[in-house]
């Protein structure tokens, strides 16, 4: 293998990392051949497939039909910043690589959906062996998609806080060398706080803006007024919205009726619940006396347990088998979840707009995580933000869901803002439960707004 002298090759990286060389060095970087400028790149791979000691050696076969298969580029010049984004926090592994005016250069993911909707739901020694499985492949097709080295990269963020324990120290640990053989800085990522400026990546969104973040792990509501500085208004004091719907769609056994077996449980909820009457069952949203912005679902969910078991009795079924009520039943489920979290949402808008924590007149509020997809809730947050003149916003469908673009983009406004960059991470360690930003929702409870009555006509 023919080796390039010491002088041409740093001329070489200093122009791929965007450094202006000298006249001299740029006539040496015009000088590689396709061949040699080539090798830096294999050893890049090369020290990338040694990362991880748990993953088995390639053979020099299969390296070189890969390397065969990476279109790469000599001539190619980054003049951005280059962040590498790693997601492991919960059950998909995703990586992606993002520049810093926000072009999505490569991504990849694997989803274990399908693995825990055989469990009947998430078993985190499943969910982290997955994820040990797949981590070195996905992080490699999003860098051979994006056309980029790990020596290139200006720096790699990953999710690190919350989530899954066995999931985060997955992506932590794999993360750590890529850092250390690489020597590229380490931008820790809050997960939320990547779900909340996804938005900034598809929209022209200012700070401050009202976040809305409801997905199988999380429910809340927060101020966004920059980066990293949150206002914390309100979130679920039990469980998750997502994880409800999941939840009910395992005592309905949506699993083994025909149009929903592939499907996650909230998605099944949504799409039974178009075939059904949400008037049928009454039920009533939670904590409608509490003038606050936290939500409950574990008492909703409780009393819908209840009723699937009465009709089971009505219907002379054994549990385990499909109602004949069961979309009414996801009709019903749907729309009281969505009420609840459109009244907490609505008080939300009232309170910072109360203390002038948002424009009055170009408020924005921004839905974002697993459960934003539903389209019935949605529309349930539409009439709220045409009653309070708010603009609505949601990232498209699949960066609502956990990816690695997002952790890319916040790791990208992160150098922007000169924020939370490691050098050093001796010490960093991964934090399964971490608040978002600074919680005031004792205030907004001590306000006590009182929401006028809409009628949620969806």
């Amino acid at each position: 293998m023919t080796s390039l002298p010491g002088r041409q090759v740093r001329g070489f990286l200093s122009l791929r990392k965007g450094r202006a060389p000298s006249l001299q060095g740029r006539r040496r970087v015009l000088a590689i051949s396709v061949h040699e400028a080539g090798i830096i790149y294999r050893v890049s791979m090369l020290i990338l497939n040694k990362t991880a000691g748990v993953f088995s050696k390639p053979s020099k076969r299969k390296l070189y039909e890969y390397l065969r298969s990476f279109n790469f580029h000599p001539g190619k010049v980054f003049l951005h910043k280059l962040v590498l984004g790693i997601e492991t926090s919960c059950d998909d592994t995703a990586a992606a690589v993002v520049d810093e005016t926000g072009n999505v250069l490569g991504e990849a993911i694997h989803s274990q959906t399908e693995v825990h909707l055989k469990t009947g739901g998430i078993i985190p020694p499943v969910a982290q062996q997955l994820h040990r499985e797949n981590i070195q492949r996905i992080v490699r097709e999003a860098l051979s998609l994006s056309k980029v080295s790990p020596s290139e990269l200006s720096a790699i963020a990953t999710t690190i806080k919350p989530g899954l324990a066995l999931s985060l120290g997955v992506g932590l640990s794999f993360s750590l060398q890529l850092v250390n053989q690489f020597k590229k800085p380490f931008i820790p990522i809050h997960h939320m706080e990547a779900h909340a400026l996804t938005i900034r990546l598809t929209n022209k969104v200012e700070f401050p803006f009202l976040v809305l973040l409801i997905s199988g792990g999380h429910c809340l509501l927060a101020l966004v007024r920059g980066v990293s500085d949150f206002l914390l208004l309100g979130k679920s004091l039990d469980i998750a919205p997502g994880d409800m719907l999941d939840k009910v769609a395992r005592r309905l056994s949506l699993i083994k009726h025909p149009e929903c077996s592939t499907m996650s449980g909230g998605k099944a909820i949504e799409h039974l619940a178009k075939q059904g009457n949400k008037l049928h069952f009454d039920f009533k949203p939670p904590m409608q006396r509490a003038k606050n912005c936290d939500f409950s679902f574990s008492g909703l969910q409780h009393v819908i347990d209840k009723t699937i078991m009465q009709k089971e009795i009505e219907e002379g079924i054994e549990k385990g088998q499909i109602l004949s009520s069961a979309a009414d039943i996801a009709a019903a489920v749907q729309h009281t979840i969505a009420c609840h979290i459109a009244k907490r949402t609505h008080r939300a808008i009232l309170f910072c707009k109360q203390r002038n924590l948002l424009s009055q007149s170009n408020a924005v509020l921004v839905v974002s995580g697993g459960v934003a997809s539903n389209l019935y809730i949605r529309k349930a947050l539409e009439i709220i933000t045409d009653a309070t003149q708010c603009t609505l916003l949601c990232p498209p469908p699949r960066l609502c869901t956990d990816n690695g673009i997002m952790v890319a983009w916040n790791g990208v406004e992160r150098l922007h803002a000169g924020l939370g960059i490691l050098y050093d991470t001796e010490g960093i360690r991964y934090e399964p439960k971490c608040p978002l930003g600074v919680d005031i929702s004792k205030e907004v409870g001590e306000a006590a707004i009182r929401v006028p009555r809409l009628k949620m006509k969806i």
